[in-house]
Protein backbone atom coordinates (compact mmCIF):
# COMPACT_ATOMS: atom_id res chain seq x y z
CA UNK A 1 0.00 0.00 0.00
CA UNK A 2 1.28 3.47 -0.87
CA UNK A 3 1.89 5.77 2.08
CA UNK A 4 0.70 9.37 2.21
CA UNK A 5 2.97 11.60 0.14
CA UNK A 6 4.48 8.74 -1.90
CA UNK A 7 4.84 9.12 -5.67
CA UNK A 8 3.57 6.05 -7.52
CA UNK A 9 3.58 4.98 -11.15
CA UNK A 10 0.38 5.04 -13.20
CA UNK A 11 -1.30 1.66 -12.90
CA UNK A 12 0.35 0.75 -9.58
CA UNK A 13 -1.69 -0.92 -6.82
CA UNK A 14 -2.27 1.56 -4.01
CA UNK A 15 -4.94 -0.32 -2.00
CA UNK A 16 -6.55 -3.76 -1.68
CA UNK A 17 -10.26 -4.39 -1.14
CA UNK A 18 -11.35 -7.82 0.12
CA UNK A 19 -14.60 -9.35 1.30
CA UNK A 20 -14.73 -11.02 4.74
CA UNK A 21 -17.90 -12.69 5.99
CA UNK A 22 -19.99 -10.91 3.43
CA UNK A 23 -18.57 -7.50 4.33
CA UNK A 24 -16.28 -5.55 2.05
CA UNK A 25 -13.31 -4.09 3.95
CA UNK A 26 -10.56 -1.84 2.71
CA UNK A 27 -7.00 -2.55 3.74
CA UNK A 28 -7.16 0.42 6.11
CA UNK A 29 -10.15 -1.08 7.92
CA UNK A 30 -8.39 -4.45 8.17
CA UNK A 31 -5.41 -2.69 9.76
CA UNK A 32 -7.66 -1.16 12.39
CA UNK A 33 -9.03 -4.62 13.30
CA UNK A 34 -5.58 -5.85 14.33
CA UNK A 35 -3.17 -4.42 16.90
CA UNK A 36 -0.38 -6.73 15.86
CA UNK A 37 2.60 -5.00 14.22
CA UNK A 38 3.27 -8.18 12.28
CA UNK A 39 -0.19 -7.94 10.77
CA UNK A 40 -0.35 -4.22 10.06
CA UNK A 41 3.28 -3.67 9.12
CA UNK A 42 3.34 -0.56 11.29
CA UNK A 43 3.78 0.22 14.94
CA UNK A 44 1.52 2.64 16.75
CA UNK A 45 3.49 5.14 18.78
CA UNK A 46 2.72 8.07 21.08
CA UNK A 47 1.33 11.17 19.47
CA UNK A 48 -0.64 9.15 16.89
CA UNK A 49 2.55 8.50 14.90
CA UNK A 50 2.98 5.36 12.80
CA UNK A 51 6.35 4.08 11.68
CA UNK A 52 7.00 1.76 8.74
CA UNK A 53 9.14 -1.32 9.47
CA UNK A 54 12.10 0.02 7.46
CA UNK A 55 11.88 3.42 9.13
CA UNK A 56 11.72 1.76 12.56
CA UNK A 57 14.87 -0.20 11.82
CA UNK A 58 16.65 2.96 10.66
CA UNK A 59 15.60 4.73 13.87
CA UNK A 60 17.13 1.94 15.95
CA UNK A 61 20.38 2.06 13.99
CA UNK A 62 20.66 5.84 14.24
CA UNK A 63 19.43 5.99 17.85
CA UNK A 64 16.48 8.23 17.05
CA UNK A 65 13.74 8.14 19.67
CA UNK A 66 10.01 7.89 19.08
CA UNK A 67 9.60 11.09 21.11
CA UNK A 68 11.84 13.01 18.66
CA UNK A 69 9.74 11.90 15.69
CA UNK A 70 6.33 12.26 17.34
CA UNK A 71 6.78 15.99 17.77
CA UNK A 72 7.81 16.48 14.15
CA UNK A 73 5.33 14.19 12.37
CA UNK A 74 2.07 14.13 14.37
CA UNK A 75 -0.63 12.02 12.75
CA UNK A 76 1.63 10.93 9.89
CA UNK A 77 3.13 7.58 9.00
CA UNK A 78 6.91 7.97 9.16
CA UNK A 79 8.78 6.59 6.17
CA UNK A 80 12.42 6.08 5.18
CA UNK A 81 12.52 9.53 3.54
CA UNK A 82 11.42 11.18 6.80
CA UNK A 83 14.20 9.48 8.76
CA UNK A 84 16.83 10.42 6.18
CA UNK A 85 15.65 14.04 6.18
CA UNK A 86 15.67 14.17 9.99
CA UNK A 87 19.16 12.66 10.15
CA UNK A 88 20.61 15.08 7.58
CA UNK A 89 19.24 18.09 9.47
CA UNK A 90 20.56 16.80 12.78
CA UNK A 91 24.01 16.11 11.33
CA UNK A 92 24.16 19.61 9.81
CA UNK A 93 23.40 21.09 13.21
CA UNK A 94 21.39 24.21 14.01
CA UNK A 95 21.93 27.19 16.26
CA UNK A 96 20.45 27.01 19.71
CA UNK A 97 16.99 28.52 20.10
CA UNK A 98 16.76 31.74 22.10
CA UNK A 99 15.01 31.51 25.42
CA UNK A 100 11.34 30.94 24.80
CA UNK A 101 11.85 30.94 21.01
CA UNK A 102 10.41 28.33 18.64
CA UNK A 103 12.52 26.27 16.24
CA UNK A 104 9.58 24.49 14.61
CA UNK A 105 9.20 24.25 10.83
CA UNK A 106 6.37 23.41 8.48
CA UNK A 107 6.96 20.79 5.80
CA UNK A 108 4.68 19.81 2.96
CA UNK A 109 5.18 17.96 -0.28
CA UNK A 110 5.47 20.10 -3.41
CA UNK A 111 2.52 19.82 -5.78
CA UNK A 112 3.04 18.08 -9.09
CA UNK A 113 2.45 21.42 -10.84
CA UNK A 114 5.13 23.13 -8.74
CA UNK A 115 7.62 20.30 -9.32
CA UNK A 116 7.08 20.38 -13.09
CA UNK A 117 7.40 24.16 -13.07
CA UNK A 118 10.65 23.90 -11.11
CA UNK A 119 12.09 21.44 -13.62
CA UNK A 120 11.05 23.68 -16.50
CA UNK A 121 12.59 26.81 -15.00
CA UNK A 122 15.88 25.10 -14.23
CA UNK A 123 16.05 23.71 -17.77
CA UNK A 124 15.52 27.23 -19.18
CA UNK A 125 18.48 28.57 -17.20
CA UNK A 126 20.67 25.62 -18.17
CA UNK A 127 19.74 25.28 -21.83
CA UNK A 128 19.47 28.89 -23.07
CA UNK A 129 21.85 31.84 -23.28
CA UNK A 130 19.44 34.19 -21.53
CA UNK A 131 20.21 37.90 -21.21
CA UNK A 132 18.03 40.85 -20.19
CA UNK A 133 18.01 44.41 -21.50
CA UNK A 134 16.16 47.29 -19.83
CA UNK A 135 14.56 50.61 -20.72
CA UNK A 136 12.02 52.99 -19.21
CA UNK A 137 8.75 54.33 -20.56
CA UNK A 138 6.92 57.56 -19.83
CA UNK A 139 3.32 56.35 -19.41
CA UNK A 140 1.74 59.82 -19.26
CA UNK A 141 -0.08 59.72 -22.62
CA UNK A 142 -1.44 56.22 -22.08
CA UNK A 143 -2.68 57.19 -18.62
CA UNK A 144 -4.32 60.25 -20.19
CA UNK A 145 -6.15 58.03 -22.71
CA UNK A 146 -7.39 55.69 -19.97
CA UNK A 147 -8.58 58.54 -17.78
CA UNK A 148 -10.31 60.44 -20.57
CA UNK A 149 -11.86 57.56 -22.50
CA UNK A 150 -12.07 54.75 -19.94
CA UNK A 151 -15.76 55.23 -19.16
CA UNK A 152 -16.70 55.65 -22.83
CA UNK A 153 -14.75 52.55 -23.79
CA UNK A 154 -16.34 50.49 -21.00
CA UNK A 155 -19.83 51.72 -21.91
CA UNK A 156 -19.37 50.90 -25.57
CA UNK A 157 -17.49 47.60 -25.31
CA UNK A 158 -18.25 46.32 -21.79
CA UNK A 159 -14.58 46.25 -20.79
CA UNK A 160 -12.03 48.81 -19.56
CA UNK A 161 -8.86 49.96 -21.27
CA UNK A 162 -5.94 48.10 -19.69
CA UNK A 163 -2.23 48.74 -19.94
CA UNK A 164 -1.62 45.23 -21.28
CA UNK A 165 -3.62 45.91 -24.44
CA UNK A 166 -1.35 48.86 -25.28
CA UNK A 167 1.70 46.68 -24.67
CA UNK A 168 0.26 43.90 -26.82
CA UNK A 169 -0.37 46.28 -29.72
CA UNK A 170 3.15 47.68 -29.35
CA UNK A 171 4.65 44.17 -29.29
CA UNK A 172 2.80 43.12 -32.44
CA UNK A 173 4.04 46.17 -34.37
CA UNK A 174 7.60 45.79 -33.09
CA UNK A 175 7.67 42.06 -33.94
CA UNK A 176 6.84 42.91 -37.56
CA UNK A 177 9.93 45.10 -37.64
CA UNK A 178 12.13 42.66 -35.68
CA UNK A 179 10.88 39.16 -36.69
CA UNK A 180 13.96 37.51 -35.16
CA UNK A 181 12.47 38.23 -31.73
CA UNK A 182 9.47 36.10 -32.73
CA UNK A 183 11.70 33.14 -33.64
CA UNK A 184 12.55 29.89 -31.83
CA UNK A 185 14.99 27.00 -32.17
CA UNK A 186 13.71 23.62 -33.33
CA UNK A 187 16.58 21.15 -33.46
CA UNK A 188 19.03 22.56 -35.99
CA UNK A 189 16.42 24.90 -37.50
CA UNK A 190 15.44 28.45 -36.68
CA UNK A 191 11.66 28.80 -37.00
CA UNK A 192 10.12 32.26 -37.48
CA UNK A 193 6.31 32.20 -37.48
CA UNK A 194 4.57 34.74 -39.69
CA UNK A 195 1.88 35.10 -37.04
CA UNK A 196 2.05 36.51 -33.50
CA UNK A 197 0.56 34.33 -30.76
CA UNK A 198 1.09 36.46 -27.65
CA UNK A 199 1.06 34.77 -24.23
CA UNK A 200 -0.22 36.91 -21.35
CA UNK A 201 0.97 35.71 -17.94
CA UNK A 202 -1.85 35.86 -15.36
CA UNK A 203 -2.04 34.76 -11.74
CA UNK A 204 -4.33 31.81 -10.97
CA UNK A 205 -5.14 30.04 -7.68
CA UNK A 206 -2.73 27.21 -8.54
CA UNK A 207 0.06 29.48 -9.78
CA UNK A 208 1.09 31.50 -12.81
CA UNK A 209 -0.46 30.48 -16.14
CA UNK A 210 0.12 31.88 -19.62
CA UNK A 211 -2.97 31.83 -21.88
CA UNK A 212 -2.35 32.81 -25.49
CA UNK A 213 -3.90 35.47 -27.72
CA UNK A 214 -3.81 33.73 -31.10
CA UNK A 215 -3.10 35.84 -34.21
CA UNK A 216 -2.81 38.96 -32.10
CA UNK A 217 -1.61 40.80 -35.22
CA UNK A 218 -5.20 40.69 -36.48
CA UNK A 219 -6.78 41.91 -33.24
CA UNK A 220 -7.90 45.44 -32.41
CA UNK A 221 -7.39 46.78 -28.91
CA UNK A 222 -11.02 45.97 -28.21
CA UNK A 223 -10.49 42.37 -29.31
CA UNK A 224 -7.41 42.17 -27.11
CA UNK A 225 -9.21 43.52 -24.05
CA UNK A 226 -12.19 41.20 -24.48
CA UNK A 227 -9.97 38.14 -24.97
CA UNK A 228 -7.76 38.99 -21.99
CA UNK A 229 -10.86 39.42 -19.84
CA UNK A 230 -12.17 36.02 -20.97
CA UNK A 231 -8.89 34.18 -20.38
CA UNK A 232 -8.18 35.88 -17.05
CA UNK A 233 -11.65 34.90 -15.83
CA UNK A 234 -11.08 31.28 -16.82
CA UNK A 235 -7.73 31.31 -15.01
CA UNK A 236 -9.24 32.71 -11.80
CA UNK A 237 -12.02 30.10 -11.89
CA UNK A 238 -9.58 27.24 -12.64
CA UNK A 239 -11.27 26.68 -16.01
CA UNK A 240 -8.18 27.37 -18.10
CA UNK A 241 -7.35 24.52 -20.49
CA UNK A 242 -4.19 23.21 -22.13
CA UNK A 243 -5.49 24.45 -25.48
CA UNK A 244 -5.78 27.98 -24.02
CA UNK A 245 -2.08 27.90 -23.11
CA UNK A 246 -0.65 25.82 -25.95
CA UNK A 247 1.85 27.40 -28.31
CA UNK A 248 2.71 31.06 -28.13
CA UNK A 249 5.52 32.88 -29.93
CA UNK A 250 6.15 35.70 -27.42
CA UNK A 251 5.10 36.38 -23.82
CA UNK A 252 4.19 39.49 -21.80
CA UNK A 253 4.31 39.35 -18.00
CA UNK A 254 3.22 42.12 -15.63
CA UNK A 255 5.07 42.06 -12.32
CA UNK A 256 3.80 45.55 -11.66
CA UNK A 257 0.46 44.23 -10.41
CA UNK A 258 2.38 42.78 -7.43
CA UNK A 259 4.40 45.97 -6.89
CA UNK A 260 7.61 44.96 -8.67
CA UNK A 261 9.72 47.94 -9.74
CA UNK A 262 12.21 45.94 -11.82
CA UNK A 263 12.87 42.28 -12.55
CA UNK A 264 14.41 39.93 -15.10
CA UNK A 265 11.57 37.76 -16.45
CA UNK A 266 12.51 34.19 -17.36
CA UNK A 267 11.92 32.78 -20.83
CA UNK A 268 8.86 30.70 -21.63
CA UNK A 269 10.35 27.92 -23.83
CA UNK A 270 10.52 27.31 -26.71
CA UNK A 271 10.00 31.07 -27.13
CA UNK A 272 13.11 33.23 -27.42
CA UNK A 273 11.91 36.42 -25.71
CA UNK A 274 9.62 37.72 -22.97
CA UNK A 275 8.67 41.31 -22.10
CA UNK A 276 8.32 42.32 -18.46
CA UNK A 277 6.10 45.22 -17.35
CA UNK A 278 6.53 46.78 -13.91
CA UNK A 279 4.99 49.19 -11.43
CA UNK A 280 4.40 52.77 -12.58
CA UNK A 281 6.15 55.24 -10.27
CA UNK A 282 6.30 59.02 -10.45
CA UNK A 283 9.94 60.06 -10.85
CA UNK A 284 11.81 63.22 -11.88
CA UNK A 285 13.04 63.09 -15.48
CA UNK A 286 14.54 65.60 -17.90
CA UNK A 287 12.20 66.79 -20.69
CA UNK A 288 13.46 69.45 -23.12
CA UNK A 289 16.06 70.58 -20.63
CA UNK A 290 13.54 70.83 -17.76
CA UNK A 291 13.09 68.53 -14.77
CA UNK A 292 9.51 67.25 -14.57
CA UNK A 293 7.71 64.59 -12.57
CA UNK A 294 6.35 61.83 -14.81
CA UNK A 295 4.75 58.38 -14.34
CA UNK A 296 7.59 56.08 -15.38
CA UNK A 297 7.74 52.32 -15.87
CA UNK A 298 10.82 50.17 -16.24
CA UNK A 299 10.46 47.53 -18.95
CA UNK A 300 12.68 44.48 -19.39
CA UNK A 301 13.23 42.17 -22.34
CA UNK A 302 14.77 38.79 -21.56
CA UNK A 303 15.95 36.97 -24.67
CA UNK A 304 17.89 33.94 -25.86
CA UNK A 305 21.18 35.25 -27.21
CA UNK A 306 21.52 32.15 -29.42
CA UNK A 307 18.62 33.48 -31.49
CA UNK A 308 18.55 37.23 -30.89
CA UNK A 309 21.56 39.54 -31.07
CA UNK A 310 22.01 42.74 -29.12
CA UNK A 311 21.00 44.90 -32.07
CA UNK A 312 17.62 43.18 -32.38
CA UNK A 313 16.93 43.02 -28.65
CA UNK A 314 17.79 46.66 -27.94
CA UNK A 315 16.14 47.90 -31.15
CA UNK A 316 12.97 45.95 -30.35
CA UNK A 317 12.73 47.38 -26.82
CA UNK A 318 13.43 50.93 -28.02
CA UNK A 319 10.62 50.54 -30.56
CA UNK A 320 8.28 49.38 -27.76
CA UNK A 321 9.20 52.51 -25.80
CA UNK A 322 8.54 54.78 -28.81
CA UNK A 323 5.12 53.27 -29.47
CA UNK A 324 4.01 53.45 -25.83
CA UNK A 325 5.15 57.06 -25.42
CA UNK A 326 3.39 58.05 -28.66
CA UNK A 327 0.32 55.79 -28.71
CA UNK A 328 -1.08 57.52 -31.80
CA UNK A 329 1.60 55.70 -33.78
CA UNK A 330 0.30 52.27 -32.87
CA UNK A 331 -3.32 53.27 -33.32
CA UNK A 332 -2.46 54.28 -36.87
CA UNK A 333 -1.00 50.79 -37.40
CA UNK A 334 -4.22 49.08 -36.35
CA UNK A 335 -7.84 49.86 -35.62
CA UNK A 336 -8.73 52.95 -33.59
CA UNK A 337 -11.32 51.26 -31.34
CA UNK A 338 -12.86 54.25 -29.58
CA UNK A 339 -12.20 57.19 -31.86
CA UNK A 340 -9.21 58.23 -29.76
CA UNK A 341 -6.88 59.26 -32.57
CA UNK A 342 -8.18 62.82 -33.21
CA UNK A 343 -7.65 63.73 -29.55
CA UNK A 344 -4.01 62.63 -29.40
Amino acid sequence: RAAEGDTVDVGSVIAVVEEIAGKVLTETENDKKSDSPATTGTKKVPGRVQVSPLARKMMEERKISIRDMAGRFPGKKITRKDIEGFSSRESAGSPAAPAGGSRETDRKKMTTLRMKLSERLVSVKNETAMLTTFNEVNMQKIIHIREKYGDLFREKYGVGIGFVSFFTRAVVIALKEFPQVNSMIDGDDLVTPRYMDIGIAVSAPKGLVVPVLRNAERMSMTDIELKIKELAGKARDNRITIDDMKGGTFTITNGGVFGSMMSTPILNPPQSAILGMHKILERPIAVNGQVVIAPMMYVALSYDHRVIDGRESVGFLVRIKELLEEPAKMLIEGIDPAGLLPEL
